[in-house]
């Protein structure tokens, strides 16, 4: 189990980074046992994470699994997109596969969204935690009790 960090702590990151959230759905419960092999089966997303992480150049910072929805940090749009295409890399085989199992069936479902976040254009704060989320995939600082959300956003009072 990861240490508690105690006290007030925040995200801080370099640059500008993604953050891509993906998921997938069991839409006919009857199906469970195709689904799993329609999303990939052994060769899946936790192939694909394994993958990346012994990889650090492809460009994934961290992720966080949430059951069956995945946030994960990217360092930019560019390596992401760059995985994605890579017929060397595990994601371009589960994505064939995926639509050739499942085609016109309404048995399973994957959906993702892309977030591009500039630099200084994020707020995170983790009290009394281990590091997760963009706070594993970067790096802790404390934050000082006098600061607040705009403070952090650096955003000017409307």
């Amino acid at each position: 189990m990861a240490k508690v960090k105690q006290g007030r702590w925040t995200a801080e990151i370099e640059g500008d980074f993604v953050v891509f959230l993906i998921g997938t759905r069991l839409n006919s419960p009857r199906q469970a046992l195709r689904w799993f092999f329609d999303i990939g089966g052994r060769r899946g997303m936790p192939h694909m994470l394994k993958h990346l992480m012994q990889h650090p150049e492809k460009g994934l910072l961290g992720f966080k699994n949430f059951g069956l929805t995945n946030v994960q940090y990217w360092r930019s749009f560019e390596h992401l997109e760059a995985f994605a295409k890579d017929p060397d890399d595990p994601h371009s085989a589960a994505w064939r596969n995926y639509w050739t199992r499942v085609g016109k069936s309404t048995r399973s479902g994957i959906w993702h969204e892309t977030f591009l976040v500039r630099a200084g254009e994020y707020e995170a704060v983790y009290g009394n935690m281990p590091p997760t989320g963009l706070g594993k995939a970067s790096r802790l600082v404390p934050i000082s009790g006098s600061t607040s959300a705009r403070k952090r956003l650096r955003r000017k009072a409307s």
